[in-house]
């Protein structure tokens, strides 16, 4: 997302190495069947849970290590464009709320892209502008993709997948400093409904983030 706020810290960094760590041992695994496996790390949480900011530190940690990384934000793939979006969510009465409001197909055939290596047409929100650009990408040299998102661990395919055991509730402070969207009733409904969506694929994670920001694995 273009013009997006991360407010990254030492604990984001510092559970990116933890996540990095498995992320090669499991990657060297995969090479070994499948030379130049293309691996797929989803990490979901909800709004203001910090899953921009992992996702960036982690590939920084990745890209020491000598590999090519590309962050796929599912914000992009919104059904509705942002303009639009919050009238459209109170014209339904903020019925549907959840992961079929993104374009699945589209974003599953981008992530088939960096599988096969293909260049991508890939739609891109610009957050001052609230419109969606269109960013061409060449997969055909990126070895791993991190899909950043709240429904990010419900896609298919992907190699680990990691979820951020914070609410909304308890990021609120973050959401009021990133800005991204107006915190007013209308916010707070949405986020509701995103929570209870979230929490329903909790259970699809097997890496965990805590309150405090330890990594733990569960598999």
């Amino acid at each position: 997302m273009l013009g997006d706020i991360l407010l990254i810290s030492d604990k984001h960094k510092k559970a990116a190495e933890s996540i990095a760590e498995r992320v090669l041992i499991e990657k060297e695994a995969f090479d070994e069947s499948s030379p130049g496996y293309r691996f797929i790390v989803a990490i979901s949480g909800e709004s203001g849970a910090g899953k921009s900011e992992l996702s960036h530190s982690l590939a920084l940690v990745l890209k020491k290590h000598g590999f090519r990384v590309k962050i796929l934000h599912t914000d992009n793939y919104y059904r509705v464009e942002p303009l639009l979006r919050r009238a459209d969510r109170e014209k339904k009465n903020f019925e549907g709320i959840g992961p079929e409001e993104y374009n699945r197909e589209e974003l599953l055939r981008n992530i088939d892209d960096f599988r096969c290596g293909r260049k991508a047409d890939m739609p891109c929100i610009d957050i001052i502008t609230e419109k969606v650009d269109r960013l061409v990408t060449d997969f055909s040299d990126i070895d791993i993709l991190i899909i950043d998102g709240l429904y990010a661990i419900a896609t298919e395919g992907i190699d680990l997948g990691v979820y951020i055991d914070l609410t909304y509730k308890e990021t609120k402070k973050n959401q009021m400093i990133r800005g991204k969207e107006m915190t007013d009733e209308h916010r707070w409904k949405v986020l509701q409904m995103e929570h209870q969506s979230a929490q329903k694929l909790r259970h699809i994670a097997n890496t965990f983030i805590d309150r405090d920001y330890r990594v733990l694995f569960c598999d």
